[in-house]
């Protein structure tokens, strides 16, 4: 494998033996129709079911294909993950994805397609199909907040973008939790990231038990991601001229 590559994926698995393999078989088949050099790092969040059978079946199934799998030893969480696959990485540009096989590969190609038009494609999308009325309110209110609290207009912040990895290894997120995107997005922005917006239509519902969207650490992560927002709006009214966001050499 090269030493640079266009794309990293991370995909995060955590008991999703009946869906890890479709979940690579829909990153793969997008990324193969892309023209963009990759590699797919899945990492194993210590699951206790057969994930890691399921995952390195298909790895040496496919022994042409640039995927590898990572086992923690320890149950590291989403946020965690996500910062410590950009680390694992070499790829110029850097993705996360979920190993319940929610989101279309078609969904993928689009973002895919917008790579290198900006420092940031963010996805959005309309209501998703599955998804109860209480979580759409809590996440359209989410939205409203981040964009009121910080100045911006985005229409959805945890769709998870493809980031320029060297910006997710020089600006990690300093909330852990549903917060985290939230709070590197309005991070880079803050310092000036241009961004492209790209419609995530066929995305389900998580197919893997119920929602943890309104636990007690979801909540804190919430905070901290409001409080962090609204120190960077006041520091950016008291510096208008702070340095802009620092680029790979």
């Amino acid at each position: 494998m090269p030493d640079c590559i266009d794309i990293t994926i991370m995909m995060t698995c955590y008991n999703e033996r009946d869906l890890v393999v479709a979940s690579i078989e829909t990153v793969v088949s997008a990324l193969e129709q892309s023209t963009l050099t990759w590699e797919l790092i899945v990492v194993d969040d210590v699951s206790s079911d057969d994930s890691v059978v399921q995952i390195q079946g298909y790895i040496d199934a496919h022994p042409d294909r640039p995927v590898r799998l990572h086992r923690n030893a320890v149950n590291r969480g989403l946020a965690n993950n996500f910062v410590d696959g950009a680390f694992m990485g070499k790829g110029h540009y850097y993705r996360m994805c979920c190993g319940d096989n929610s989101e279309p590969a078609e969904c993928l190609t689009r973002m895919l397609e917008q790579v290198g038009k900006a420092d940031l494609v963010v996805p959005y999308q309309n209501r998703i199909p599955g998804r109860s009325m209480m979580r759409e309110v809590l996440s359209k209110s989410f939205t409203f907040l981040v964009n009121t609290l910080g100045g911006f207009k985005l229409k959805y912040f945890n769709g998870s973008p493809v980031y320029k990895r060297f910006h997710v290894l020089r600006y990690p997120p300093v909330t852990f939790g549903f917060g985290f995107q939230a709070d590197l997005i309005t991070r880079l922005l803050d310092g000036g990231a241009s961004y492209v917006e790209v419609p995530r239509d066929g995305i389900e519902e998580q197919k893997g038990g119920g929602s943890t969207a309104v636990s007690m650490r979801n909540l804190l992560s919430v905070v901290h991601t409001f409080a962090e927002i609204i120190f960077r709006r006041v520091r950016r009214l008291l510096y208008p001229k702070t340095p802009k966001l620092l680029e790979t050499i």
